[in-house]
């Protein structure tokens, strides 16, 4: 089940970064928004090998967050470690709505 947060009244009300990119506090969590193909996709706002900052990377032309550290690669789409180090991050969904722009992230059960 998700729980639906508005982060934004609008998408240009969001802080983006030259390279397409923002960081947002969801639920105590900071979380990566990107803007690729005319989408707004989000997901873990830090590369699981050494914790780098990915809003401080780019997005490639094939639509992955290059991280600026070691330059692993995951996809907008479903996070997937297109590099091939066999991380993958965490994606949440985004949605935009006529009263604002939401990010819905997964209950885990137990938590």
């Amino acid at each position: 089940m998700l729980h639906w947060y508005k982060i934004a009244e609008t998408e240009d009300a969001l802080p983006w970064q030259e390279n397409g990119m923002c960081m947002v506090l969801v639920s105590d969590k900071p979380r990566l928004l990107v803007r690729y193909g005319g989408e707004l996709y989000a997901m873990a706002a830090f590369c699981p090998h050494a914790g780098a900052v990915l809003a401080e990377g780019f997005v490639s032309g094939r639509g992955e967050v290059v991280c600026p550290l070691h330059d692993y690669r995951f996809r907008v789409r479903d996070g997937y470690n297109s590099s091939g180090e066999g991380y993958r991050l965490r994606c949440h969904v985004v949605e935009r709505r006529v009263d604002g722009i939401y990010l819905g992230v997964a209950e885990v059960a137990g938590a």
